[in-house]
């Protein structure tokens, strides 16, 4: 299929090419009235083998611009148009002036397969010697027609050749911000995935020691942790297809209440707002998200006695008196890196810290 669409792309630019070569009637005209067989074969020979050279190079040269928005390499662009030079000038020996005709394709395949300096360079020399070789040969008459139409077409072709590499340039650009979207998208629900659910196993965990502990002393208390146990890890499930979805929203009152009741479990004395009202409804999702990072190192990492959560209209503070943030031996974890990409992506700061007093401080405003 893709040889097919290749193959059907190509036609119009078969013809779109050739088209142009009309201007090789009158020289092949020429040649063929020439009143020795041997000219006659030698002119048309060079002719159509030009013409050829030209159409071969052109789709050549189009296709290295369509691929990588560069010119031909030096070498490949040096051999093509020397054989053009070449067949030109035999061309011309036999025909007369007429062959000067073939300048005009001189300076478009310069122009089309050099770099800037040297294609303006062999496009001007091809317009003077249009120009000048007519007076210094008998019979020839200065044409500026010709002149004119190797400029002329020599910055057209320009213009196509910088149409085409900004395309190209537009193509890789598009290539890369796909790539980007799609790391970013990657980081995006990784960093989610570990939100979500490193805040259940960590809660999950507390609860199952509590259980085990208070199976024997209090059965009626470690059945309701282990119903608890059950409702979270639902939970956890219900949240991980929605994030999977793309379609999660947090709460700021369901995580309140979640994180009054983990560090409950844990044996963390906690004074949580009753309600989040106190927050902006708009600033409440990402708040969310940070009381369940925040809780999670809570419990997992701080071994405290007491943690405070404060809302406020623009900013949201966990803290407790545990052992405080980590050192360059204990550095932080991936938690609260995604958690501080979140907050600048949302336009706000987050702020890690030393609670006076002793213990950990993180702070998120905006």
């Amino acid at each position: 299929m893709s040889d097919m669409n290749t193959n059907t792309s190509r036609r119009p630019f078969w013809l779109w090419a050739a088209v142009w070569l009309f201007y090789m009637v009158n020289p092949i005209s020429d040649a063929w009235h020439r009143p020795e067989v041997w000219e006659r074969v030698v002119g048309l020979t060079a002719a159509i083998g030009f013409c050829v050279v030209y159409l071969l190079s052109f789709i050549s040269a189009r296709a290295a611009l369509r691929r990588t928005g560069a010119v031909l390499r030096l070498p490949e662009a040096l051999v093509r148009l020397g054989v053009m030079v070449a067949l030109m000038t035999v061309l011309t020996v036999i025909v007369g002036e007429s062959g000067l005709t073939a300048l005009v394709y001189v300076g478009v395949m310069a122009v089309f397969t050099f770099e800037p300096r040297i294609a303006w360079t062999v496009a001007g020399a091809a317009a003077v010697t249009a120009a000048v070789l007519p007076r210094f040969v008998p019979g020839w008459h200065s044409d500026i027609d010709v002149t004119f139409a190797v400029l002329v077409a020599a910055l057209a072709v320009w213009g196509l050749i910088r149409f085409m590499q900004r395309n190209a340039q537009l193509a890789e650009a598009r290539e890369e911000i796909t790539e980007l979207a799609v790391a970013a998208e990657r980081n995006r629900f990784a960093r989610d995935l570990h939100d979500l659910l490193g805040h259940s196993l960590t809660v999950v965990s507390v609860k199952s020691e509590l259980a085990a502990r208070l199976v024997r002393i209090a059965p009626d208390r470690a059945e309701a942790e282990l119903a608890d146990i059950q409702r979270l890890v639902r939970e956890a499930l219900v949240d991980v297809r929605a994030a999977v979805s793309g379609y999660r929203e947090m709460s700021l009152a369901t995580e309140l209440a979640s994180a009054r009741s983990a560090l409950d479990a844990a044996g963390i004395e906690a004074e949580v707002p009753l309600t989040a009202e106190a927050a902006d409804p708009d600033r409440q999702q990402l708040f969310a998200w940070v009381v369940r990072e925040g809780v999670t190192n809570v419990i997992r990492h701080s071994e405290a006695k007491h943690c405070w959560i404060r809302l406020e209209r623009t900013a949201v503070e966990i803290s407790d008196d545990g052992r405080g943030p980590a050192t360059s031996e204990h550095p932080t974890g991936h938690g609260l890196d995604g958690l501080r990409e979140r907050v600048d992506s949302a336009g706000g700061t987050l702020t890690i810290g030393n609670r006076e007093g002793g213990g950990f401080v993180l702070r998120a405003s905006t």
